[in-house]
């Protein structure tokens, strides 16, 4: 049965620090200079990157934000309900999988500077997917969320960033 841990071997994948698996599987050669990106970031970056990333029905991928898009590409496995806080308090739901009279697409985009977590749909299962960024993703540009912060900044969405963070 070709299960996530089936997957988490045959890939190489890793522990991600926001929760889940992943491995690197593309970086650009070429590099965007300091002086060619927005003020955001402290330094050059890699024109794109892209990981596979699996998610073990049973975790979640924990709150988190990063200074650039992030596309992310459905794989296999259960669907996948990615949950975005843009900066104005707005919570939205994107759901990856295969049935589209769900409402389930095989792209779904992040826009940079956003609170998101994911939850698979089936506990049970597994969900497999790719995510591209660009500019290139680099951990220098990675927050994880803080419960008590992004309580205090979005009160409305009490449930779910309980759900979707660490204990403080």
């Amino acid at each position: 049965m070709m299960d996530a841990r089936y997957w988490i071997e045959a890939l190489g994948l890793e522990r991600h620090p926001e929760g889940g698996y992943y491995k690197q599987t593309y970086r650009s050669d070429e590099v965007i200079h300091r002086t060619g990106l927005p003020e955001r970031f402290p330094g050059p970056r890699f024109l794109s990157t892209s990981i596979y990333f699996l998610l073990p029905g049973k975790e979640v991928s924990h709150l988190h934000r990063i200074k650039s898009d992030e596309l992310w590409h459905y794989h296999l496995g259960s669907s996948l309900s990615i949950h975005r806080f843009d900066p104005d308090g707005k919570h939205k739901i994107l759901h990856l999988g295969q049935d589209a009279e769900r409402g389930d697409a095989f792209q779904a985009v992040v826009p940079a500077g956003c609170w998101f977590g994911a939850v698979v749909n089936d506990p049970d299962s597994f969900c497999l997917v790719g995510c591209t960024v660009a500019p290139g993703f680099d951990f220098e540009d990675f927050e994880l969320g803080s419960r008590e912060e992004l309580l205090k900044l979005y009160p409305q969405h009490h449930e779910m960033i309980e759900l979707l963070t660490r204990p403080s």
